[in-house]
């Protein structure tokens, strides 16, 4: 079988780099006929795994964090709608954020995440595409396997990666503080949601997911009951309410105990409209796709049912 490699040689501050040369070996000795590609730039995934696809591989492992595996994801559902070719998406997280990781149950360890490449099961999972407005101005459009979300999660995912000590603290540590950080300044915005051909919803709100995994943001289980493969997205609307409680409750998503909060209403649906009301560019809340934040709204969220095989 014939396997390419996607690799962000920056990803966790550069912590696969120290076991590469053992990681490629076992790949080579199991699977003999490997490619291997690394990313420069935000985007590169998408387009390697595109190539890797073109080029005859089954199977493409996205090698960083939760943004490679993100990039990969939609390299490889591009390819599947433009030519039916497809191939089975496998991890090696080594990134800041593991959500996706941590939510498929597929172990962080660098070696044992090889051993579950080599030797696990492939799953047919949901996707997710977005389309919203690029920072030029420009529409654009992604797929997503994880969450996608808006507001107060786009400023945040802003400064973790800008953030300096990306990598070298604990993924949980520098997403809790970077948003309270976040938070304590972040204005709350106002918007529409509408959840298939339900009634418009009106409110302010500090964030909303569009979720098909359960964790984001560093371990935050911000919905609890998502399943990756019941052809559902689960909707969390978190509304403006006291800043300094709502930091208190942050404590309530980490733990995914947050169902009956009363600032917090979970939906579920197939496809979700988000748009600004009032001033549009004031109201223009930012995006956050599997941990990168592109754009931002008025955004569209559609369910693409298993759509994508993953190996976990």
């Amino acid at each position: 079988m014939k396997i390419g490699v996607v690799r962000n040689p920056a990803a966790g501050g550069g912590r696969l780099n120290t076991h590469w040369s053992e990681v490629a070996a076992a790949l080579v000795t199991r699977f003999g006929n490997v490619e291997f590609r690394e990313t420069e730039e935000a985007g590169d995934g998408a387009v390697l795994a595109r190539d890797l696809v073109a080029l005859g591989c089954e199977m493409v492992v996205a090698a960083g964090g939760d943004g490679t595996v993100s990039e990969v994801a939609d390299g490889l559902l591009q390819m599947q709608v433009e030519t039916g070719k497809g191939a089975v998406l496998c991890i090696l997280p080594c990134g800041t954020g593991l959500d996706f990781a941590r939510g498929m149950g597929i172990p962080t360890g660098v070696m044992a995440a090889v051993a579950r490449i080599t030797d696990g099961r492939d799953r047919l999972i949901d996707a997710g595409r977005i389309s919203f407005i690029e920072d030029h101005g420009r529409l654009a459009s992604r797929h997503f396997v994880n969450i996608a979300s808006l507001g107060m999660s786009g400023a945040t995912v802003r400064a973790v990666n800008a953030d300096k000590r990306k990598g070298r603290m604990s993924a949980k540590a520098l997403f809790f503080w970077r948003t309270v950080r976040e938070f304590l300044r972040y204005r709350f915005q106002d918007v529409r949601i509408t959840v298939d051909d339900g009634e418009p919803i009106e409110a302010r709100v500090a964030l909303v997911a569009v979720a098909n995994e359960r964790f984001f943001g560093g371990g935050m289980m911000i919905a609890p009951d998502a399943v990756p493969d019941d052809g559902l997205f689960d909707i969390v609307i978190l509304r403006a309410a006291g800043k300094l409680r709502l930091i208190f409750d942050l404590r309530l998503l980490y733990g995914g105990r947050h169902r009956n909060h009363p600032a917090i209403t979970i939906l579920r649906g197939r496809k979700v409209v988000v748009e600004p009301l009032g001033d549009p560019l004031a109201n223009a809340a930012l995006v956050d796709i599997d941990g990168e934040s592109p754009g931002h709204i008025p955004a569209t969220y559609e369910m693409l049912p298993k759509a994508l095989k993953i190996r976990c």
